[in-house]
């Protein structure tokens, strides 16, 4: 299985460009897969700097509807011509983000593209081939987290928080490893990982994706927090790639903690397993 990470907050070096977003390239049981397409259209200029062509990708899988995930939707669309589209029935939702000054902000997806014909609505423990499967419905709320709080939907009656229903993950296995790509993790990757124990029985070999645990405008997870969270993913026995909304002053704290259980993952970075 092979990754490149195509879009991120920061780069691994100066050949590759960055952007608070993230897009990750994956080869597996001979498909191409796009994990979500950054803001903009950035990841294309990395992919060609990684030796990736995006018109080549066989299926494109959104994790939530938020801009940073699927903000280079309109130019993947542009260039890949063949791939399946995969998204949750809500990702083309109304969310926004409340800034500074208490206006909310649109974060969503480009509404016109939820009609482009190629994209197919995906439900938890729904099987995509024989490798894939849709991991969502994350239900237990413990460690929930903070940043979190400035996230809203727009209902017929106004602003209410954001529940994430449109948040989904990706399960991908070859052989006898699993990974497990997350996204925003915006359910908390705790409540996510336990319902992909109860799913599965056990914990997958490898995650990957953020964290959501910066949070700059509302202080962030307490220390004791993220001990409490890092226990809980060396309990996993898995190896983890983070970055994104995770936050540099977490990962930075949780690293500590779990040492090289824990690495980051910047865009340029490229590892098999």
């Amino acid at each position: 299985m092979k990754i490149k990470v195509l879009s991120e907050n920061t780069a691994i070096s100066e050949e590759f460009a960055c952007e608070h977003g993230l897009s990750v390239y994956l080869e597996s049981g001979g498909l191409k897969i796009l994990f979500d397409t950054g803001a903009s259209d950035l990841f294309l200029k990395n992919a060609k700097t990684l030796g990736v062509d995006i018109a080549d990708v066989d299926l494109l899988f959104l994790s939530h509807g938020h801009y940073d995930h699927g903000g280079g939707l309109k130019d993947f669309l542009r260039v890949n011509k063949k791939a399946k589209l995969y998204a949750n029935p809500r990702a083309f939702g109304d969310y926004f983000a409340l800034r500074e000054g208490g206006e909310y902000e649109y974060i969503g997806l480009d509404k016109e593209l939820a009609e482009e014909e190629r994209f197919s609505q995906s439900l938890d423990g729904q099987k995509i081939g024989e490798k894939l499967e849709v991991l969502s419905n994350v239900i237990s709320l413990q460690l929930f987290p903070k940043a979190n709080s400035l996230l809203y939907k727009k209902t017929q009656v106004g602003f209410s928080k954001d529940d994430f229903l449109h948040e989904q993950s990706l399960i991908v296995t070859e052989e006898d490893k699993t990974l497990l790509i997350t996204g925003c993790a915006h359910r908390g990757i705790v409540n996510i990982l336990r319902r992909y124990k109860a799913k599965k029985g056990d914990y997958p070999d490898y995650v990957l994706g953020g964290f959501h645990l910066t949070g700059r405008l509302v202080g962030g997870e307490s220390d004791e927090d993220l001990k409490e969270i890092a226990a809980f993913l060396l309990k996993t026995k898995a190896k983890y790639f983070t970055g994104h909304c995770t936050g540099l002053e977490a990962y930075e704290k949780i690293k500590v903690l779990m040492g090289d259980n824990l690495a980051y993952a910047s865009a340029g970075m490229q590892t098999e397993i």
